[in-house]
């Protein structure tokens, strides 16, 4: 096992000639990419990159539930530098990586981004529960909830080294918090980019039931501060999941908001309930729909043997970013991501189908909503896996979006909550 500290600094070396993108670290010899995190990720689990001694290492990693703590007081306290990482994507000194992570219009693949940032949060976390007496580690860590992205600067150049640092900075019994933040050097420093706050669980080997993490323990008011905004995310997605509109009703305000989008379309010629006309500069919600379809192969797996997480909101994001293009005419950038949901793993194997809506929109800004489900088309059903919540600018102001029906008004007032709370924070 190797050391706690993954600090991907390689030793020196001479360098002839360097771009004004290129980082410090990078001085220091060749940079890894992410690749060098996901080799870690599958050493410390006992995974394989071979798909079938991957399964058998996966079936023999139930016989290490033996050990899992049994209390809490058992697992020694880690403080945040115990697992804080800093990882370097040389953008701006490897043109073979570049090609991973380029689009058509010379710009970052955001993607790529959520994927990199999902291993990063794995990783930390396992850095955080880290026991030097264990050859491997016991816990399967999984994405739970993707709490908030908020971009710093919505232009990701391709030819800039990328810099990623991160650690824990709360803690529960079985659940962590990993705060990331993503930087880029140009100009001859390193700028922000993003701001990331990822919800990961600990489960047992067999990845069925929760396990124990190590407390944390705060050193100084800054460390104090973060351990408290952490309690506070905790509480505030508490509050929401209980005053979500899948289980109360609208409030007053926006019973109100509902209603007079509904006077709004009525016929004034013939005064029928039935009779919709559709406001100028506007669009019905049942017309701002894209959907996509992926059947999810073992190379998409992750180390547990399921689909990868951040496979999963690369392919969510690209068509909510495509849903979004499409109804604003033009390449919006990205704004905010929020409460990504990871309710089921999805199995390799499965038929995945995407489902993404625009559901709000004020000025030039595009709420948009992805939903993730898998079908089995031996029994017909299908089972919800993940929702996705995007905020996107467009460079002009785009239509309003109009819901038909009681579903659509529902989905348009949680679009408008995320929108909100996206302005808010």
């Amino acid at each position: 096992m190797l050391s706690l500290r993954f600090q991907f600094l390689r030793s020196a070396a001479s360098l002839t000639s360097r771009s004004l993108c290129t980082g410090a670290a990078s001085k220091h010899g060749k940079a890894p990419d992410m690749a060098e995190v996901r080799n870690r990720l599958r050493e410390i689990v006992g995974a394989s990159t071979n798909w079938s001694d991957h399964q058998q290492a996966m079936a023999e990693r139930v016989s290490l539930s033996s050990m899992l703590a049994k209390s809490q007081s058992q697992l020694p306290a880690k403080r945040m530098k115990d697992s804080f990482l800093e990882v370097h994507l040389p953008l701006g000194s490897e043109p073979e990586l570049r090609e991973k992570y380029l689009t058509y219009h010379n710009t970052v693949r955001f993607g790529r981004i959520l994927e990199d940032l999902d291993s990063l949060a794995v990783l930390i976390s396992y850095s955080h529960t880290y026991n030097p007496a264990l050859k491997r580690s016991p816990l399967s860590i999984v994405t739970a909830l993707v709490d908030k992205i908020d971009m710093r600067q919505h232009v990701i150049y391709p030819d800039c080294d990328i810099k990623f640092t991160g650690h824990v900075t709360w803690v529960g019994r079985s659940s962590i918090e990993a705060k990331m933040h993503m930087s880029q050097y140009r100009d001859g420093s390193y700028a922000p980019v993003l701001d990331a706050t990822f919800v990961m669980v600990a489960r047992d080997p067999a990845n069925k039931r929760a396990a124990l993490v190590n407390p944390l323990m705060p050193e100084g008011p800054e460390e104090e501060k973060l351990l408290q905004e952490g309690e506070a995310n905790k509480s505030r997605r508490v509050e929401l999941s209980t005053a979500s509109l899948l289980k109360v009703a609208p409030t007053d305000e926006e019973r109100k908001i509902i209603h007079d989008l509904f006077l709004n379309t009525l016929d004034t010629n013939t005064v029928s309930f039935r009779s919709r006309m559709l406001p100028l500069k506007s669009v019905w919600m049942e017309d701002a729909k894209l959907k996509g379809l992926e059947i999810c192969h073992p190379q998409q797996r992750n180390i547990f043997n399921r689909i990868f997480g951040g496979f999963l909101m690369r392919k969510a994001y690209e068509l909510g970013w495509a849903n979004a293009c499409s109804f604003g005419g033009c390449r919006p950038s990205l704004v905010a991501v929020d409460d990504i949901l990871f309710q089921k793993p999805v199995e390799i194997g499965s038929l995945l189908m995407l489902s993404s809506q625009v559901c709000y929109t004020q000025g030039k800004y595009i709420q948009v909503r992805v939903h993730s489900e898998v079908f089995d088309p031996l029994t017909r059903q299908h089972n919800t896996t993940n929702v996705f919540h995007y905020t996107f600018a467009s460079d002009r102001d785009v239509p309003s979006i109009i819901p038909k029906t009681y579903g659509e008004s529902m989905l348009y007032l949680d679009g408008k909550r995320h929108f909100n709370q996206t302005v808010e924070s």
